[in-house]
C-alpha cells in the first residue's frame, strides 16, 4: 500500500449495516476529500467466479464441495483486487476504496473443522492487505430482526448467525495475532451517524500517520 491510497473494509454479520455504513462513508469520505471514492464489495458479481458463488449463496446450486466455494472466493478476490480496487488505488492523489466483506469474511464462512484459518489464508496469501477492518459489533437478534424486515428469501449463510458470531470474534484474533491486522470493532447498534463517526476518527489517524 502506498502512502497516497487507504483501502477500508467494513464487516459484520448479515444485518449488521454494512451496506449502510459503507454507502454513507463513501459520500462522506468524498465531500472532505473533494474526490470520487470506490465502494465495492464482495462476493464480486461481475468477477471471476461471482456468477458461480451467487448462485450458491442464494441456493440456485445447493450441491457443491465447500472447498470448491472457498477457491471460488479466493479467486474472485484475486481478480477482484487485480481489476478494480488496485488499479484505483494505483492512480495519482490520495485514492480511497471500500469493500464490503473481504478475507475476514471468508475465515468466518469457509473455514471448518477440515479446513483451518491457516488454509483460508493460504489460498487468499496474495490478497492486498486492508490499511483497516472495521467490525460492525452487532447482536445475532439485533441482526436477525433487521433481516426480518427486509421480507426476502433468506440467504445460505444468512442462519445459524450466533456461530458465525463467535466465528468473527475468532478470526479477528487469528488475524490480529497472526498477521498484525489493524481491526477495529464498531458499535453497529448506534445510529448511522455515530457509526460512520466513529470510522472517520479512525481514518483520521491513519491519514495523518501518512
Amino acid at each position: 500500500m502506498t502512502q497516497q491510497s487507504l483501502f477500508i473494509v467494513i464487516e459484520g454479520l448479515d444485518g449488521s449495516g454494512k451496506s449502510t455504513a459503507s454507502l454513507a462513508l463513501k459520500k462522506l469520505l468524498e465531500k472532505r476529500l473533494s474526490r470520487e471514492v470506490m465502494r465495492t464489495y464482495e462476493p464480486k458479481d461481475d468477477a471471476v467466479a461471482g456468477t458461480f458463488i451467487r448462485d450458491i449463496l442464494e441456493k440456485r446450486i445447493t450441491q457443491f464441495d465447500p472447498f470448491m466455494l472457498a477457491l471460488g472466493y479466493a479467486t474472485n478476490r484475486l481478480d477482484h483486487n487485480s481489476r478494480f480496487i488496485r488499479p484505483w488505488l494505483a492512480q495519482e492523489g490520495l485514492q480511497v476504496v471500500i469493500c464490503d466483506r473481504y478475507y475476514l469474511s471468508s475465515l468466518v464462512y469457509n473455514s471448518s473443522e477440515d479446513f483451518s484459518f491457516d488454509q483460508v489464508m493460504l489460498l487468499n496469501r496474495k490478497a492486498l492487505r486492508p490499511d483497516v477492518i472495521f467490525f460492525l459489533n452487532v447482536s445475532a437478534e439485533v441482526c436477525r430482526e433487521r433481516m426480518n424486515q427486509r421480507d426476502e428469501p433468506l440467504e445460505l449463510f444468512e442462519t445459524k448467525l450466533d456461530l458465525y458470531r463467535q466465528k468473527y470474534i475468532e478470526a479477528m484474533e487469528y488475524l490480529r495475532t497472526n498477521r498484525a491486522e489493524n481491526i477495529v470493532a464498531i458499535d453497529g447498534n448506534q445510529s448511522v451517524e455515530k457509526v460512520v463517526a466513529a470510522m472517520l476518527r479512525e481514518i483520521e489517524v491513519l491519514l495523518n500517520e501518512h
